[in-house]
């Protein structure tokens, strides 16, 4: 189905993309997107243009939780209109440190991103509203609709990152990092589980609530007392991918996908309590 949710419904089918599932699996992409509306695009900078701060490829490397029946949704815009994984206040996630925004003005390397001022109050409510709304609106949905069928659903909210990038973190970032809001987003099982899937290879490093805690969809959606358990995956992007060019490697990207698997199969299998 194509989601039609949110504050505006007749335009979210134009901004994200949602598939129901038949398992209490529902696997978000907030970061997916690429596109820009071409007013907006037409005041950014060409770097900007080149949105390199997309989570390339995640929806290929995830793509065969759709066949297993995990709900899919993707939103069509890149995070420089609206960051759909901050929280709608855009209150900082990580005290102390650098804050990328609810609609950001610098790339992750500090870059800006408008040649003019960038948004201000009235521009970013109007994109809160049109764009950050029905995302949200269309997760809470597939959310309440696993639950409803199964008594409880396991949210993954799927991102990828540089392996490098000094503004946001000091040194390399492990290959996979899993984050649970330090424990809160889900059931202790359900952690212990994907960790073991990580421990049990030998390719990949991996991290549980490293430098990668869970954004505000994790911490937001993540309530194991009321049936919903969330998990984030950072995925450094060196470990599919060529970080220049934004190429995907298949070759480099087969030994990752099939811990992916493992990890997904993971989350199928639990059950809580």
């Amino acid at each position: 189905m194509r989601a039609r949710a949110g504050a505006r419904p007749a335009d979210a089918a134009a901004v994200i993309s949602a598939l129901a599932g038949a398992t209490p699996l529902v696997v978000s992409l907030p970061h997916a997107g690429r596109e820009i509306p071409a007013a907006l695009a037409a005041r950014m900078t060409p770097r900007a243009l080149a949105v390199p701060d997309t989570d390339w490829h995640v929806e290929r490397l995830y793509g065969f939780a759709r066949a297993r029946g995990a709900a899919w949704l993707e939103p069509r815009l890149s995070r420089y209109v609206v960051d759909l994984n901050r929280p709608p206040d855009d209150a900082a996630l990580y005290a102390g440190q650098v804050s990328t925004g609810l609609c950001p003005r610098q790339s992750f390397d500090g870059e800006p991103l408008y040649a003019d001022a960038g948004p201000g109050a009235a521009e970013i409510d109007a994109r809160r509203r049109e764009y950050w709304q029905p995302y949200h609106a269309a997760l809470a949905a597939l959310l309440e609709a696993a639950r409803a069928r199964h008594g409880y659903a396991v949210l993954l909210d799927a991102h990828s990152i540089r392996s490098q990038v000094p503004r946001l973190f000091p040194g390399r970032l492990p290959d996979i990092n899993f984050g649970t809001n330090d424990g809160r987003s889900c059931d202790g099982a359900l952690a212990a589980a994907v960790v073991g899937v990580a421990a049990r290879q030998r390719t990949f490093s991996h991290v549980l609530n490293g430098r990668f805690k869970g954004g505000y969809i994790t911490r937001h959606y993540g309530r194991p007392e009321g049936g919903v358990h969330a998990l984030q995956i950072e995925l450094a992007q060196s470990a599919y991918m060529d970080e220049e060019s934004a190429a995907y490697d298949a070759a480099r990207a087969a030994p990752l996908a099939r811990v992916l698997e493992d990890v997904v199969s993971a989350l199928l299998a639990f059950r809580p309590g």
